[in-house]
């Protein structure tokens, strides 16, 4: 980008500077020994040409909307659309699920983003003795298409998409919300959204799988073949780094084991027979947005970047789309505090901006009161007001890639990938990310332990919590979830077993059982038994049979 003898020219012009900037540091120290992004890169006092020295415009940037997408994955990012505004809400009952969703699409919200409550994510119906005192609680209970129906009521699935966090049993899920959609007289090729899908991050990390790793793979090849042909628009699996930077990740093991995760499942797809560019295109991924600013607008870039790159020269992808790492975002769960919670609504803002500026397609921005509660009506509009305030007020969508050209940007961008691909390599060499779970896990622990200590220490600043400490009064208005919608849900669905065709429902589980047993795509047969109102614990409750369970290794 620059001649050597450009380069050579401000190189001896800051070697002059430098000495003018150690005379000034003798006399007024600086506030740090070294200053540091959170991934532990140290970060010079002013970036020059110099730092981007072996950089090459068109083989590392590009034009937003080509290859290597380091600037974003469409030619015109915002100034076409803006991201999809996508708040995450569930809990309680499907009613109350309902109200909140009708609530948030009313407010100018722009796609729903659903939170089913621990037994649904571990395939439990609300019946099941380990669903007591946990049923609607982080989430809304989903046992059978009853449920999913009452969810979507009056929300038209053809119309809307929908993002649903749900791993372990996604098919299930999914299965439900097809059928749903059908009841409201919509096709499969008309409704498009999301299922997370990621099981490999919830061994690493999360903890609501299910089944061993082995038919956990098979059952997302099964997703990823079925979509394909019969739901083309919907995104088969969202690869997720959030949880595992909420585990206490930097920003370069996000971007390296979400991507980890990613190679093994487009491994898993190509063994199970299936070609690369007709499913790639539908593989959609999921960033967290932390409050090191600079380093998460890098590294959305740096994480766009590597994407393509692996899937180009390692799977060999031809469509430019599945070379396209499209990414949601939500700001960082773990930054929120529960001193001062009103602080809370800038750390959130500073968060999205750094999504919107690193190029996301949609994005949730978190409530003020999350430390405390699930969020109330209030602080969730106050979440979505945020984003619309980025996106209508303050100019920064009227330019693809701002930020783009920074020096110190494009460095941390480098930094990161370089980062990034040592980690995968690493990974590799273990035999892939479902070999190496446990070297992922003590990464993540120690980062986290590292992290924790910088704040007791106060060697990091969080305000409210470590410094500018005050007096306060209990939070009022917080929501909570009514103690007897447990009670409620087992009651309809004890009535709602009591009303079905049982003989129909004991053939269906039969077919569910006789396909797990062998090498038939299980989709097909979940999406016929839900339409009969088997519910998710049954299907579920065959496949723990079948297949067995998960169990964690402790990791130290």
């Amino acid at each position: 980008m620059y001649t050597k003898d450009e380069l050579d020219k401000i190189a001896a012009t800051k070697e002059a500077w430098a000495a003018k900037l150690a005379a000034t540091t003798k006399k007024r120290p600086e506030r740090e020994a070294k200053f540091a992004t959170d991934s532990g890169f140290e970060i010079d006092t002013v970036y020059t040409p110099n730092n981007l020295a072996e950089m090459d415009y068109e083989r590392d940037l590009g034009l937003p909307g080509e290859f290597p997408y380091t600037r974003g994955v469409q030619p015109n990012m915002y100034r076409g659309r803006l991201w999809t505004m996508r708040q995450y809400a569930g809990f309680g009952s499907a009613e109350e699920t309902n109200q909140r969703f009708r609530y948030l699409l009313e407010q100018g919200q722009t796609g729903l983003s659903c939170a089913f409550d621990l037994p649904t994510q571990i395939g439990y119906d609300s019946d099941h003795p380990l669903a007591r005192g946990e049923i609607g609680k982080v989430g809304v209970a989903i046992d059978s298409l009853a449920d999913m129906e009452t969810l979507f009521d009056q929300i038209p699935l053809g119309k809307v998409s929908t993002s649903m966090t749900i791993n372990a049993p996604a098919g299930v899920l999914l299965a439900m919300y097809i059928a749903c959609a059908e009841k409201q007289g919509f096709t499969k090729a008309q409704i498009n959204g999301t299922i997370q899908n990621d099981v490999i991050k919830e061994y690493i990390c999360r903890g609501t799988y299910i089944l061993p790793p082995e038919p956990s793979m098979r059952l997302i090849s099964n997703i990823f073949e079925y979509c394909s042909k019969e739901v083309p628009t919907w995104n088969t699996i969202s690869i997720s780094g959030y949880h595992i930077r909420e585990a206490g990740a930097t920003a370069a093991q996000e971007i390296a084991f979400t991507l980890a995760d990613g190679i093994a499942y487009v491994d898993a797809a190509i063994k199970a027979g299936l070609n690369v560019d007709d499913f790639a295109p539908r593989l959609s991924f999921f960033f967290n947005a932390h409050l090191n600013f600079l380093e998460e607008v890098a590294k959305f870039r740096a994480a766009r970047r590597l994407w393509a790159r692996i899937m180009k020269e390692r799977f060999g992808a031809k469509s430019p789309k599945s070379m396209s790492l499209r990414f949601h975002t939500q700001t960082a769960g773990v930054s929120l505090t529960a001193q001062q919670p009103m602080v809370n609504i800038m750390r959130t803002a500073y968060e999205a901006l750094s999504a919107v500026l690193g190029g996301t397609q949609s994005l949730h921005t978190n409530s003020y009161d999350e430390a405390l509660a699930l969020p109330s009506n209030e602080s969730v509009m106050i979440a979505l007001r945020t984003q619309q305030i980025i996106g209508y007020e303050i100019g920064v969508c009227d330019v693809v890639d701002p930020l783009g050209g920074s020096y110190y940007i494009e460095s941390l961008t480098n930094a990161l990938e370089e980062k990034a691909m040592d980690y995968i390599g690493k990974i590799d060499a273990l035999g892939g990310a479902v070999k190496a779970i446990d070297y992922m896990q003590k990464e993540i622990h120690n980062a986290a332990y590292q992290y924790q200590l910088a704040i007791d220490n106060k060697k990091k600043t969080v305000v409210g919590l470590n410094r500018f400490q005050m007096e306060e009064k209990p939070v009022e208005g917080l929501l909570k979830v009514d103690l007897s919608v447990g009670e409620r849900q087992v009651a309809k669905l004890t009535k709602m077993k009591a009303e079905r065709d049982q003989a129909k429902v004991a053939a269906l589980l039969q077919t569910v059982r006789e396909a797990a047993q062998s090498d038939a795509n299980l989709m097909p047969v979940f999406v016929d038994a839900v339409k009969e109102y088997v519910t998710l614990g049954e299907i579920c409750g065959v496949l723990r049979d079948v297949f067995g369970e998960y169990k964690q290794q402790i990791v130290f």
